[in-house]
């Protein structure tokens, strides 16, 4: 009968190519690997090694067996690969999903916090927009979930972690910059950068502006809020926000303005309720909070040193 050991023992002549060798690396006697070898030989019907002087060379049935025994081991090494990464990573690893703007904007700020204090975890970041987040968080398939929704999906908790309202972008040397804070009517006839016709922030800024009869001149439409401000960067038009992505972009061809309308944008923290909890899911949900309320006072703060509180 063919045994664990005698594959073993088999893989260990096929790399050492000596008994002697064999037995070092299994840390045995050669007399041992020799039986053992004997044994398997007698078992599968077949000789697997010819001996020339002194050394062994694999017939060709070994050869071809030890092609099935290198994937089985490959396997195996791979599992123990895991193991090695999860010791090494003695804490775990966080799967987070997030909205692009999140990803570019808090994430990398946060992480760098969290990770002061717990430098063995890794983290996995995938990026989704709605309603697609929704449906994999709702599937259990993450620790956590960064949304700017206030709707909760099926199967998790939500929890409010910082608050903030949107900000006018401008590009260098706008007119509008004269401006301490911007009213939805100085909107009228400018070249507008917006996001996608379906972002729920782009419909309730619609919503403000035919409310106070504003017309705006769209010239761009774009899915996430770091496109938007690349554009008006280029000085294609002005936009409305969220402060948090603009932050990146200031003195890099764009300004900020606050809005006397108020356009709260959240960060939502998203748990699965039936995946098992890491311990690290709260810490790392206080230092997304603690990076995006340091973001906004830098925001507060820089725009202030130039006369223009946000």
């Amino acid at each position: 009968m063919l045994t664990h050991r005698h594959v073993e023992v088999f893989r260990a002549l096929m790399i050492a190519g000596s008994v002697t060798r064999a037995a070092e690396l299994l840390h045995t006697s050669q007399p041992t690997v020799s039986r053992e070898l004997a044994r398997m030989e007698h078992s599968i019907g077949f000789p697997l090694f010819e001996r020339i002087r002194g050394r062994l060379r694999p017939t060709m049935q070994a050869l071809a067996l030890y092609d099935e025994v290198r994937q089985s081991y490959a396997g195996l090494e791979r599992v123990a690969s895991a193991a090695a990464r999860l010791r090494a990573y003695s804490d775990g690893q966080l799967a987070v999903i997030a909205l692009p703007a999140f990803s570019h904007s808090v994430l990398p700020g946060a992480f760098r916090r969290f990770h002061a204090g717990h430098p063995g975890v890794s983290l996995s970041v995938e990026t989704q927009e709605s309603p697609f987040l929704e449906e994999w968080l709702s599937a259990q398939r993450y620790d956590l979930g960064l949304t700017e929704s206030d709707a909760e999906p099926a199967g998790t908790r939500l929890e409010l972690l910082v608050e903030v309202d949107e900000v006018c972008a401008l590009p260098d040397g706008h007119p509008l910059l004269a401006r301490e804070a911007i009213e939805l009517r100085d909107f009228e006839g400018q070249a507008f950068v917006s996001l996608s016709a379906s972002d729920p922030y782009r419909l309730q800024i619609d919503e403000a502006f035919a409310a106070e009869g504003v017309a705006p001149r769209s010239i761009v439409e774009t899915p996430s809020a770091v496109s938007v401000c690349a554009f008006v960067r280029q000085g294609l038009g002005v936009a409305i926000v969220n402060p948090l992505t603009a932050l990146d972009f200031i003195g890099n061809g764009l300004q900020v303005r606050p809005l006397t309308r108020s356009f709260p944008f959240r960060v939502n923290a998203v748990y699965p309720e039936h995946r098992p909890k890491s311990p690290l899911v709260d810490a790392f949900a206080a230092a997304v909070r603690e990076q995006a309320r340091e973001m906004a006072g830098r925001l507060v703060a820089g725009a202030g040193r130039g006369g223009h509180p946000i």
